[in-house]
């Protein structure tokens, strides 16, 4: 397509060219659509650039960083580890630039025209891109995200007051960083940076990952302390000049850093949805069914910008299901369950619900008494499994090394609906810290073998 060519129409043009956005673009293609895919910065969106694949690159170095400076237990005496934070920003820009250009060539042997600029819904069935294009299309895909929000008298100035994505731009490691919220990215920001040696405050407004579950959090929060991080609950930002925080029981941080995360709102800015008949809830979000069709028959949404959980595999997920559908599919979004990783020291994942009620039983397996835990030194943590009456699979939560590639193993069981016994049964490679799901669902079939219950 050339530039500032109007097409005569289009088959299927989305709008947001990150991980959701680009996987509904390959989809709608493998189906033999002609396909327009619009993004105003780089391609793979936050995830591959400034947000899920940066922040688990620097988590990985300072891992790196951490146990070399810490594994005289082993046997292994380090001294004097250095960090060159250039080298190491250089390596993780290195990263998210390999990917892009990755969905680049999936693009183009795809046969997908990827417009560069901002998109402007002018009509049900038409947009104008900021690069003089005028697309006209049968069916459209909304997939702009999110971005973080704003806390009013601490805006961002991209210098001393910064989001999480100019978190994972810093080409220096401060002396000291103080991070406004209390979520996941909270969390693993402030692990990072206090093991590359940044003096950490953290400032929640009641608790840090107080949505999760409070047994898998205590385990995180000793970890954090044992870090040097100090968390301030039940607080609030009162004010932040000169390097210093103001807390509003009057105590004052210093902070050459101050990072603002206080969570994500959808990013709609410039779409004009309004002219394509789109409908937005009260909070900002894209109203969508199964389907994942907007009010707009003709216009799917997908990712953050529709809403709760705002992950990225997620919208990986409805990049499908919406590219079949505006292909002429019969596909629906009805997974059981969207797996969650918290990128924490141990990780935190999880997948269906872990909540005791009626009916529901849990049943956990530390991993003190796991022989991979014993060897590695990493026994705080578990695996824990909710089930039923029937003694059907209802959730699994894991606090452990490696629950990021371990908690697949459990979403499938969940979607699959999976009884205890499919999980006990199944042979699981020794020692992994895989084998304590096993453990777990063996306990709760009243058959444990490597802990005594009493």
């Amino acid at each position: 397509m050339v530039m500032g060519e109007v097409p005569e129409e289009v088959d299927i043009a989305i709008v947001g060219g990150g991980v959701g956005g680009y996987t509904a673009a390959i989809r709608a293609a493998e189906l033999g659509k002609s396909v327009v895919l619009i993004e105003k910065e780089k391609l793979g969106g936050h995830c591959l650039n400034y947000a899920c694949i940066p922040s688990k690159t620097l988590i990985h170095i300072s891992n790196i960083a951490y146990e070399a400076a810490h594994s005289e237990k082993f046997g292994i005496n380090v001294e004097n580890v250095s960090i060159d934070a250039k080298k190491m920003l250089e390596w993780r820009v290195g990263v998210s630039s390999r990917l892009e250009k990755g969905v680049a060539f999936l693009c183009k042997q795809n046969k997908i025209d990827v417009l560069k600029g901002s998109a402007t819904f002018i009509s049900r069935n038409r947009v104008q891109v900021t690069d003089g294009t005028e697309v006209i299309f049968k069916k459209a895909i909304i997939a702009t995200g999110s971005e973080p929000s704003v806390l009013k008298g601490m805006e961002f100035n991209g210098n001393n007051i910064i989001d999480y994505k100019q978190a994972l731009l810093l080409d220096r490691i401060p002396k000291s960083m103080a991070i406004i919220g209390a979520g996941y990215v909270s969390v693993e920001i402030g692990t990072l940076y206090a093991k590359l040696g940044s003096k950490v405050n953290i400032i929640a407004r009641s608790d840090v990952l107080s949505k999760f579950d409070s047994e898998a959090v205590s385990i995180v929060k000793k970890h954090m302390l044992n870090l040097g991080i100090i968390i301030h609950t039940n607080a609030n930002a009162k004010g932040y000049s000169d390097g210093k925080l103001t807390l509003d029981d009057g105590s004052v941080i210093e902070a050459d850093i101050l990072v603002v995360a206080v969570g994500l709102k959808p990013y709609t800015e410039g779409l004009e949805i309004e002219n394509a008949g789109v409908a937005l809830n009260d909070k900002g979000f894209i109203e969508t069914g199964h389907e994942l069709k907007t009010s707009n028959a003709d216009i799917y949404a997908i990712g953050d910008v529709i809403g709760e959980p705002m992950l990225a595999h997620k919208a990986i997920r409805q990049g499908v299901v919406a590219a079949e559908n505006a292909s002429g599919l019969n596909s629906a979004y009805d997974n059981v369950v969207v797996p969650a990783v918290i990128f924490s020291d141990p990780e935190i994942a999880i997948a269906g619900s872990i909540q005791e009620s009626d009916g529901i039983k849990l049943k956990k397996f530390p991993l003190s008494a796991l022989g991979r835990g014993i060897a590695l030194d990493s026994t705080d943590g578990f695996a824990k499994i909710a089930y039923d009456s029937d003694n059907t699979v209802m959730g699994i939560e894991l606090v452990s090394p490696d629950a990021n590639a371990l908690i697949a193993e459990c979403a499938l069981a969940i979607e699959m609906g999976a009884n205890l016994e499919d999980i006990a049964d199944t042979i699981h490679p020794h020692p992994t810290f895989s084998e304590s799901i096993e453990e777990a669902a063996e306990a709760a079939l009243g058959r444990p073998i490597n802990f005594f219950y009493g």
